[in-house]
C-alpha cells in the first residue's frame, strides 16, 4: 500500500458541499491500495503510520508519534498514488488495485488504524471529494508498505 501523510493542524474532506469528514491536530492520510496488497500491508502501513515520530516535542523536535499526541487521522481514499509517468504525458494508474479490491484495503485500513487507538475521520470511497487542510511545518511523507 502507498500513502502520503501531510501534518496538519485541520482538515475536512465535502462532498457535494457537505463535510463528511474533518479532524483537528494530526495528519491527512492519502491512501492507495496497489496491485497484490493485502491485509498485512494494510495492518504493516498503519503500524508504521501510528509510531511515526513526525510531531514535536517540548523542544520543538520531531520526536513524538500520533499516538503520541493524541491526534487525529483523516483518512480519504486517492488510487492516483499509483500513478506511473514513466512515459507519455498521461499518467497510467495500471498498479492500483482494482475498485472491489480498492476498496475493502480501503476500509480495512481504517479499521486498523482505529484498533491502534487513532480517532479516525474518512472520505467517501470512489466519490469525487474536495480536501482542505492547513498543513503544518510543512510536513508531507510519502510510504510504500
Amino acid at each position: 500500500m502507498r500513502a502520503l501523510l501531510q501534518r496538519v493542524t485541520e482538515a475536512a474532506v465535502r462532498v457535494d458541499g457537505e463535510v463528511i469528514g474533518e479532524i483537528g491536530q494530526g495528519l491527512l492520510i492519502l491512501v492507495c491500495a496497489m496491485q497484490g496488497d493485502g491485509s498485512a500491508q494494510s495492518a504493516a502501513l498503519a503500524a508504521k503510520i501510528s509510531k511515526l515520530r513526525i510531531f514535536a516535542d517540548d523542544a520543538g523536535k520531531m520526536n513524538l508519534s500520533l499516538r503520541d499526541i493524541g491526534g487525529q487521522a483523516l483518512i480519504i481514499s486517492q488510487f492516483t498514488l499509483a500513478a506511473d509517468t514513466a512515459r507519455g504525458n498521461r499518467p497510467g494508474f495500471s498498479q492500483a488495485a482494482n475498485p472491489q479490491d480498492g476498496r475493502a484495503l480501503y476500509e480495512t485500513f481504517i479499521a486498523d488504524m482505529a484498533a491502534l487507538g487513532i480517532k479516525t475521520a474518512t472520505g467517501r470511497f470512489g466519490a469525487d471529494m474536495a480536501v482542505s487542510l492547513v498543513n503544518d511545518g510543512p510536513v508531507t511523507i510519502w510510504l510504500d508498505q
